[in-house]
This record gives C-alpha cells, structure tokens and sequence, in this order.
C-alpha cells in the first residue's frame, strides 16, 4: 500500500445527534478533512443512544465514538456501547459525556462498583462517581498536563496542551479502584483534577473531558480524532485479513 492511498472504515457515532450541539455539526466536516488530509475516510453511522441498547448495536465496527450531548436518551445505551468497544477491543474514543460514561461503564463493570451513578442523570444517588465540578468549564479553556509516556501524549505529541470544554461534570470518587483494575488517569488539569483516561491493555481506548470536536475551526481534525482514524482503518485491515 503506498502512503497516498485511501484506506477505509466504519464508525459508529454514538449520540443524540442535534444542530444544537457545535459538536455535532463538525463531524461531517471533520470526516472530510480526514479523508483529504490524512487519507482516511471513515464511513460513519449515527448511532441514538436509545438503539445503541440493542445487543450488538456497535460490535462489527472499527471504531466506536462516543460523542457529547449529554444528558443522553438513554445510560444504558452509551454504557452497553462503551462495553462493547472495551470488551472486543474495538478503538473507541469518548468526549466530554462520553468520557464521564466511560468512567461509569468501567465503574460498574469492570471494578464491581454497581451503585455508582451520575449526578446528571441520578442527582439523587448516594454514591456519585461523576459530580459537578466545582467550577463549571462551560465554554472555558485550560491546559491540561499529560504524563509522559501515555497513548494522550503520543497521540497529541506534547506534555501540555490548551483544550475546549463544555460541561459541568467531572469525575470525583472512586479513582484509585479504577486505577486498580486498570484505568490509567493520563490527563489532568493544573490543579490534579483528572480529564483524561485510557486502558493500557487495549488497542485504543481514550476518553476525554474535554471536546476534541472545538479544536480550532473544525477544518482540521484534532491529533485525537486523526488517532482514532488511524486505529480504526488499521482494525479494519486486521479484520479483513483472512483467518
């Protein structure tokens, strides 16, 4: 295969697609500067977070993108398809909710935590793994420090980076279980306030507070999502080598 040629794959867009979340709107033209920068065209299907609660809603992709919108149609949804990328070792990529949803499916599934809840969903739980943050960073931008030697800093190729929030609630309780089964906390803010995580043990399974999607003017994908393009056309060859 030569450097120029067009490698391919399906994604599966999970959310509530709306032309009220800025997110949302850049992903076609996101998936196009993909395709015209980097030579990587994904076939992306949006997935509702109500149909992402079918078994099997996501598996058969090469990649499954979480995407803000928060709160969700459905938890269990977003959690079923968090599940299925970790499990299966699909690439999977989770943004603003879709990183705090990554938090909780590990949470309950992987370190038996199975009453921990998200205060934006369930205000009223006794056990709230995601919170709202002390400061809301609705709008707000602020760097944040990447350990060295993780797949963040790889992938961004830089300690530090200025990234654009929009969201209210953050993770809190809980962390060093996580830590303990596995979750590596690869990004924090200034302050030691967690806003990245990854799984080590999986091809590519990155999660962030913060909205790669508000990178710039949308023209050019951010080094996450160009990761997450990468991962997946190579998951694609992989697949479609014969047995």
């Amino acid at each position: 295969m030569t450097e120029t040629a067009v490698r391919t794959a399906t994604v599966a867009l999970v959310g509530d697609r709306s032309p009220n979340v800025v997110s949302h709107t850049r992903i076609p033209r996101l998936l196009d500067a993909l395709a015209e920068r980097d030579r990587l065209v994904l076939d992306a299907y949006w997935i509702p977070t109500e149909d992402a609660e079918a078994p099997g809603a996501v598996r058969g992709f090469d990649a499954v993108w979480v995407l803000p919108g928060s709160p969700y149609r459905s938890e269990a949804g977003v959690l079923a398809a968090v599940r299925t990328a970790r499990e299966e070792g699909i690439p999977f990529l989770g943004t603003c909710g879709g990183f705090q949803h990554t938090l909780l499916e590990f949470a309950r599934n992987a370190c038996g935590l199975t009453g921990v809840a998200h205060a934006e969903n369930d205000p009223g739980a006794e056990d709230l793994l995601i919170e709202p943050l002390a400061c809301s960073l609705v709008g707000h931008e602020a760097t944040v420090v990447l350990e060295a030697g993780s797949l963040a800093e790889s992938v961004i190729g830089s300690p530090r980076t200025v990234e654009r929030y929009f969201c209210s609630y953050g993770p809190s309780r809980h962390l060093d279980t996580l830590r303990a089964h596995g979750m590596r906390f690869s990004g924090h803010d200034t302050d030691g306030q967690v806003r990245v995580a990854e799984l080590p043990d999986h091809p590519f399974f990155l999660a962030s507070l913060f909205q790669p999607e508000l990178y710039g003017d949308g023209s050019r994908p951010h080094p996450m999502i160009r990761a997450l393009g990468r991962a997946a056309v190579e998951h694609a060859a992989k697949t479609a080598q014969p047995a």
